[in-house]
């Protein structure tokens, strides 16, 4: 029941408010709508969620929605070797205070696989803390010298070259590799990772 309940939140806040279906709940855990239908049931005697109407909703939602702030989607961010990437506006949604804290933030999907050591796989959404001063051990936006941004563990100054060091969060893949550029220009802050289902 936990797990429907955490497909409903999440899905409500990648999909700007909308609720899910039972048909889609039902997809999402692999079960008959009917078993569906039945935790539906069970999880709204139980308090956990409103189920009214053939509609679906999260009590907590109802409550903490309240005080949220609007955020753009603007695109994607490469995981691995830096890219160009254009910021585009996506979609706006509403970030819940109460979970994400206050802002101001903007959302990216992960592409690549370089952070996966860090819990962050393709196709994840990254809420990304706008005007942050990084600090050691962070997950960050950055410029590289040819103005392409990657997603990057910042792991401060390298001694002998006095350079940046972006690190790659993937050992069995990129074991040990790091990127060095001659200044961190941060453009965010990792704040949550929204997984994908």
């Amino acid at each position: 029941m936990n797990r429907i309940k955490q497909y409903i939140s999440e899905y409500y806040l990648e999909n700007a408010g909308a609720m899910p279906t039972i048909t889609q709940i039902a997809n999402a855990m692999e079960v008959v709508r009917s078993t569906a239908y039945t935790y539906l049931v069970a999880m709204d005697r139980q308090g956990l969620i409103r189920y009214q109407d053939g509609k679906v909703s999260v009590r907590e939602l109802d409550k903490i929605l309240v005080d949220s702030e609007q955020v753009d989607a603007v695109g994607e961010i490469n995981c691995g070797e830096p890219a160009l990437e254009e910021a585009n506006l996506l979609y706006r949604t509403s970030l819940p205070t109460a979970i994400f804290g206050k802002g101001p933030f903007y959302i990216l999907k992960a592409k690549g696989d370089s952070m996966v050591d860090a819990g962050i796989e393709s196709g994840d959404t990254l809420v990304i803390r706008k005007n942050a001063e990084p600090k050691l051990g962070d997950i960050v936006v950055a410029l590289d010298e040819n103005n392409e941004n990657t997603l990057k563990h910042y792991a401060g100054i390298d001694k002998e070259s006095n350079k940046v060091v972006l690190e790659y969060m993937n050992q069995e893949v990129y074991p040990d590799k790091k990127i060095l550029v001659s200044t961190l220009i941060c453009q965010g802050v990792l704040s949550h990772v929204i997984k994908t289902m």
